[in-house]
């Protein structure tokens, strides 16, 4: 799978440990940046992020920041992105069985390293669940 990751400074290190880990399990990555943690303005990556997973050249995407709630909000803006901010186990499974989240939100200032991990594993995994929440997920791009 061909997956976007962008962070600000806040979640850049996550964003490497996430890059590689997706890497090994045999993902394609595709690093919108930043490239340091020194101070950013997350729209300036989470937007072009955004931009590849709504064009469709990125099936999924993954952004970062110190809370993740700001760059929810930056990739929420772009027609066809379903970005849901994840936290825990429960939280990831849902953002794909019940929303369809081809994006996802992470707060590195919150999340342990090994919870990110699995996190993120089961975003990857869980198939959306259709039925009854197709209609509410077309819903979002009217």
């Amino acid at each position: 799978m061909r997956i976007a990751l962008a962070s600000d400074h806040a979640g850049f290190r996550y964003k490497s440990l996430l890059s590689d880990h997706l890497k090994r399990a045999g993902h394609e990555v595709e690093d919108f940046g930043t490239t340091s943690d020194l101070p950013v303005d997350y729209p300036d990556f989470i937007n072009a992020a955004a931009r590849a997973v709504a064009g469709g050249s990125c099936e999924r995407g993954i952004v970062l920041g110190g809370s993740g709630n700001g760059e929810a909000m930056a990739a929420n803006r772009h027609k066809s992105v379903r970005c849901a901010v994840i936290w825990s186990e429960e939280s990831a499974r849902l953002a794909r069985a019940h929303n369809d989240a081809n994006m996802i939100s992470i707060g590195e200032r919150l999340l342990s390293e090994s919870l990110v991990r699995t996190m993120v594993d089961i975003w990857l995994t869980t198939p959306f669940d259709g039925g009854r929440h197709v209609l509410r997920v077309q819903k979002l791009d009217m």
